[in-house]
């Protein structure tokens, strides 16, 4: 099982997140691109610190929004989606290059993640500028989401994330962030759903429906408060059960 966070998400001189701890902890980064998050300096001191220790380069793509995080809707039209992801891949990748590191899969941020489950001009966009800048690139995504459906028509390696401190719906989908029980603080609970999704495939939904879900990785929270405990408690409890922890790209 991989376990992957969002990081290198501090601009100039703001700080956000414990990023040198939490790279202990995962196997994959998702590493700013600059549009929603990051900076030059940021993107290079975070692929020199996951090249030191080994862990997964991943490009985290969204919308060009650092005012809002990328947390805010944006009607791209799918030329600008387009270029808009390519422009992201490059800058990162070559980053990575020059510290001797490697962009290794693409993980859409926030508001375009929400927008690629259901939106399907959206994700045609993505699927075709990730394709235009390498076709083995793998796509990291939410189960069933036209992200994922797309890119796998095109071809594409895809590998299916779940999250263990989000609520689920019977049908399989995320509870709105909006919603006050949206997001799970009860460690042990946390702990035990990203077990029993990382061994069994499936997680209680908040009606008790069991929601079948085949993870590749486990997301883990980056910025938030108690993050880092979460995520060093959810990494012992699944290494506990015998789960081992390996990067999927």
């Amino acid at each position: 099982m991989d376990l992957n966070a969002d990081l290198g998400q501090s601009f100039g001189s703001w700080t956000a997140g414990g990023d040198p701890a939490m790279l202990q902890l995962v196997t994959s980064a998702n590493v700013a691109c600059g549009f929603h998050a990051g900076d030059p300096v940021t993107m290079l001191d975070s692929c020199r610190a996951v090249y030191e220790l080994d862990v997964t380069v991943g490009a985290h793509i969204g919308y060009r929004d650092l005012a809002g995080y990328g947390r805010r809707p944006l009607g791209m039209s799918f030329d600008e989606l387009f270029g808009d992801v390519l422009y992201q891949l490059g800058a990162l990748d070559g980053v990575a290059h020059a510290v001797g590191a490697s962009v290794d899969y693409v993980k859409p941020h926030a508001a375009l993640y929400d927008a690629l489950v259901h939106d399907g001009e959206q994700a045609s966009a993505v699927v075709a500028a990730v394709n235009a800048y390498d076709p083995g690139l793998p796509i990291l995504g939410f189960p069933g989401s036209e992200l994922i459906n797309q890119a796998k028509e095109a071809g594409h390696p895809v590998f299916i994330e779940a999250f263990a401190d989000r609520a689920y719906l019977a049908d399989g989908s995320l509870v709105t962030l909006t919603d006050e029980n949206a997001v799970l603080d009860d460690i042990d609970l946390v702990v035990e759903r990203a077990v029993r999704l990382a061994t069994q495939g499936e997680v209680v939904a908040v009606d008790g429906t069991v929601v079948a879900v085949r993870p590749d990785s486990l997301r883990l929270q980056g910025g938030s408060p108690g993050a880092l405990e979460m995520a060093a408690r959810v990494r012992e409890g699944l290494e506990a059960a015998g789960v081992e922890l390996a990067a999927f790209a």
